[in-house]
């Protein structure tokens, strides 16, 4: 009984979901505008803490086998 209920609770979610993207649309893309540049700096960020980690990696590796 309980996957039922979850197999409708999700259907009428993303039904709802559907609708209020159509008539919020505007609302939508004004918010898309703004999470998107918060997104690429926190990944920009991640992504270059990687990359200083991977080299100290690399570099501590070559002094081992130096």
């Amino acid at each position: 009984m309980g996957k039922i209920i979850s197999l409708v609770a999700g259907s009428v979610a993303a039904l709802v979901g559907v609708v209020l993207l159509i008539a919020w649309w505007g609302e939508f893309l004004i918010l898309l505008k703004g999470v998107i540049p918060g997104i690429l700096v926190l990944a920009g960020v991640v992504s270059v803490v990687a990359g200083i980690s991977e080299f100290k990696d690399t570099i501590k590796e070559r002094s081992e086998k130096t």
